[in-house]
């Protein structure tokens, strides 16, 4: 978020009125971090909408309604993570390369800091490294790993042996890692299928959450279309928000899908993992 921040900071910090010059720099600034053409021109519109109202020149009255409509748009969402549930069980979906092993193991440093016990199923058989690398992140965030039994173990049976650990130890969390990439898009839609089914037989699953990188833009959007169609997303995880000027993609993606997102990740350390705010994103974002 960085860069756009610092971008607006330098706009509404030097300019002394608003005029057709302020207008095309912040659209060219919105454009640049990845808000997208609609959402960019929705939101000019509403903005300059609003200065006519107010019959302001002030741009720094210009900076507060543009942090209070990216507030209003992201609040229209519920960012609520639905634990509640004994075993709560969270599905984490995403295509291989946006972070969804190392999110794995801050979601579980995340609710371990309340208190929580939580337990990783490491059910992304199909690649080598998976297992090792989601057990690597679990066991550094306080959690318990189930594994597979043997090399290639079907994924929903994985699945399966994790729910069992967790009603069978008293467990609250249950974070089942999922298959990124198949031979095929349909394979891999059709595993996860199966995962649902397969879990779904012992109890309900709280979350599917969907891991999106902020910086893939719309390759994230058809990312996440392509999942919510098949897996039932329930809420998105941004990641590799840290240092871009792609701020403005949390906004769309949202939009877009309609589907809440409901955490962030912010660095690469293990506690980089939050729970998503509205006032807090936009004020980051706005400034």
């Amino acid at each position: 978020m960085a860069g756009f921040g610092a971008r607006l900071r330098n706009l509404f910090g030097t300019v002394r009125t608003i005029d057709e010059d302020t207008w095309d720099d912040l659209e060219a600034a919105m454009i640049g971090a990845d808000f997208g053409p609609d959402i960019t021109e929705s939101m000019l519109t509403d903005l300059r909408e609003k200065v006519d109202r107010f019959h302001t020149t002030d741009p720094r009255d210009l900076q507060r309604m543009l942090r209070e409509d990216v507030e209003e748009r992201l609040a229209g969402f519920d960012p609520t993570l639905k634990l509640s549930a004994r075993p709560a069980v969270v599905l984490i979906v995403g295509v291989n390369g946006v972070g969804k092993t190392t999110t794995i193991g801050k979601f579980a440093k995340f609710v371990g800091n309340y208190g929580r016990s939580v337990v990783v199923g490491a059910a992304d058989t199909f690649r080598a490294a998976a297992v090792e690398q989601v057990a690597t992140w679990a066991e550094r965030a306080g959690a318990a790993v189930v594994r597979p039994q043997h090399p290639g173990q079907d994924p929903a049976s994985v699945a399966y042996q994790t729910i069992e650990y967790a009603q069978r130890t008293g467990t609250e969390i249950v974070l089942i890692d999922t298959a990124g990439r198949l031979h095929t898009k349909g394979g891999l839609m059709d595993e996860l299928g199966k995962v649902k089914r397969v879990v779904e037989k012992l109890t309900p699953i709280a979350e599917v959450l969907l891991v999106l990188d902020a910086t893939t833009g719309q390759n994230g959007v058809m990312q996440a279309q392509a999942f919510i169609e098949s897996a039932g997303v329930t809420g998105l995880v941004i990641t590799k928000l840290d240092g871009s000027a792609k701020g403005g993609f949390v906004l769309r993606v949202q939009d877009e899908t309609g589907i809440p997102i409901k955490l962030i990740g912010q660095g690469e350390r293990i506690q980089d993992l939050t729970g998503f705010t509205p006032h807090v994103f936009a004020q980051g974002l706005v400034g």
